[in-house]
């Protein structure tokens, strides 16, 4: 919800503000073939056939070597391997379908960013073998399975504009790359229905989500490893490993194998790297789901809490693993009770709340003083939670602006919203809002904690009559607690999309999405981007 309040010439003392500071398996064997340069396919891909490739059954000696019973490890795979389409609700099915439409018009969004342009040039001059897969926003552009997933990856967290869970992570974009690219490496005559991606879908969801469960540290905003670049890859090897129909002892190793690969340091946050960790994410959980197929091994108790040999517990200081439950009657999937939160502009999910309380307390002052004149203004008092790489006073780059308190507060408060054209250059540098900036101190409040499910934003303007303007927000339109409605979901998506794709290719995927289950070739999907 968002309050204001208006205080009649209420004085406050200096020593109560702190300056700022820098801060699916149908049953499929899992012997597949790809894709490769000839004749049409899918209908999308003109000189392309299908060719079948090695087995990725591993040899008989591998394939006994399966994980031991009863672990954490081989709990998760053999949940992979069981879930079925029926163990997933409506309510999954239809929050899930949510998610993959907006992650695909966030990507679509992202691909006319200088970040997805520099990733993509690299993965067309270093690597052209294979060009099956489609690229956001490219419709004449085709590249290798695993790099169409790390591109598309990039481009869906270009503008820090994807979907947000709790415990915090982005999960579609980690998941959904990868989905698109496996889908159009298979031959015609095991291309898996739309039902089985929605399934693939929520198994990489459900793996991300119970992973992040494990850990108490992993409910707060992170400080140390990127959330997408440590559970998205395991989740993007889970769902891969579910599309491709691996065995459970494959599932359990491409879980191993995705462990090795992941993990990024908070450090590159509000740089141009930080796009990278959610499309390293989606492409290396698809290349250890395609190297467990073809008889790669890694450690079958990597979920598993072995004191004096870190698995996957090496990312986390506080680590309590469980098994996860067999799909079925007595398995709820995260996702029907715990919803996710849409973002209605490109930047970390924490601007959201300072936002919505700028933009109140900037009505409360329109009705006060008759405009918004920043004159009247003598300081902007932010309360927000202690998290140092969302606390930058002074941005200089559009990715250092998404991820500013005090630049969002100040931009809703001068232009009475926040959108696109917030972060151009030419906005972020403008002199009123360095103005803007200029007035702004931060509190911490001990009860404003770093967690998106607990925390609020409040700005409050300090005038030079002495009165007092307060805006609160503690939750936004687009949280979990306050979802989006279809209306707004389907605005976002056709805006976000509108920047490459017609009105007719945009109108065509809405109802892709919606007839998923209906699909008799989920790569129809992927071919329509």
């Amino acid at each position: 919800m968002v309050y204001s309040t208006f205080q009649k010439s209420q004085k406050f003392l200096a020593s109560s503000r702190t300056p700022q500071t820098d801060p699916p398996g149908s049953g499929r064997g899992s012997s597949l073939g790809l894709v490769t340069p000839g004749v049409r396919s899918c209908g999308c891909s003109a000189g392309l056939t299908a060719v079948l490739v090695p087995s990725l059954r591993p040899d008989a000696a591998v394939a006994a070597r399966n994980a031991p019973e009863d672990t954490v490890t081989s709990s998760f795979a053999s949940f992979i391997r069981a879930a079925r389409p029926e163990h997933l609700s409506q309510t999954v099915r239809q929050r899930s379908k949510r998610m993959i439409l907006d992650s695909i018009g966030v990507g679509l969004v992202g691909s006319t960013t200088r970040v997805f342009d520099i990733a993509l040039r690299y993965c067309r001059e270093l690597y052209s073998s294979m060009a099956v897969s489609s690229v956001y926003g490219k419709p004449g552009v085709k590249l290798s399975p695993t790099l169409a997933a790390f591109t598309n990856g990039v481009a869906t967290h270009s503008m820090d504009f994807d979907d947000t869970w709790h415990p915090a992570t982005h999960p579609s974009g980690a998941v959904l790359p990868a989905l698109l690219a496996a889908s159009q490496m298979l031959p015609p005559n095991t291309k898996p229905n739309g039902l089985d991606f929605l399934l693939a879908f929520n198994v990489g969801l459900e793996v991300q989500g119970r992973l992040m469960h494990f850990s108490t540290e992993a409910h707060d905003i992170p400080k140390r490893f990127h959330p997408p670049s440590v559970v998205g890859t395991l989740g993007s090897a889970a769902a891969a490993a579910k599309l491709l129909s691996l065995s459970s002892a494959q599932c359990c190793h491409a879980l191993g194998i995705a462990a090795s690969l992941a993990g990024a340091p908070m450090a590159n946050a509000a740089t141009q790297a930080k796009p990278l960790h959610v499309g390293n994410a989606t492409r290396l959980g698809l290349e250890a789901a395609l190297l467990a197929g073809r008889g790669m091994e890694a450690n079958p108790l990597i979920l598993d809490d072995i004191p004096g040999c870190s698995g996957f517990s090496a990312f986390y200081s506080v680590y309590k693993p469980k098994p996860l439950s067999a799909p079925g009657e007595h398995h709820e999937f995260l996702l029907e009770k715990q919803d996710i939160a849409f973002k209605r502009f490109p930047a970390h999910l924490g601007m959201h709340w300072v936002v919505d309380a700028a933009l109140s307390v900037r009505n409360l002052f329109i009705n006060y003083a008759g405009s918004f004149s920043p004159s009247l203004i003598r300081t902007i008092m932010l309360k927000i939670p202690v998290s140092k790489y969302i606390n930058r006073p002074f941005p200089s780059s559009e990715h250092q602006a998404r991820h500013s308190f005090q630049f969002n507060a100040c931009a809703a408060l001068l232009d009475g919203e926040v959108g696109l054209g917030s972060f151009s250059e030419s906005s972020i540098h403008r002199q009123e809002l360095r103005e803007l900036l200029d007035k702004v101190v931060v509190e911490h409040p001990e009860d404003n904690v770093a967690n998106f499910d607990k925390m609020y934003g409040e700005v409050a303007l300090l005038l030079h009559s002495g009165d007092v303007l307060t805006g609160k927000c503690d939750t936004f339109y687009g949280h979990w607690r306050k979802p989006l409605s279809k209306e707004s979901l389907l605005k976002k998506f056709r805006s976000n999309a509108s920047h490459v794709l017609p009105k007719e290719k945009i109108e065509a995927i809405i109802t892709l999405v919606d007839n998923l289950e209906n699909l008799s070739d989920s790569s129809q999907l992927a071919c329509s981007l």
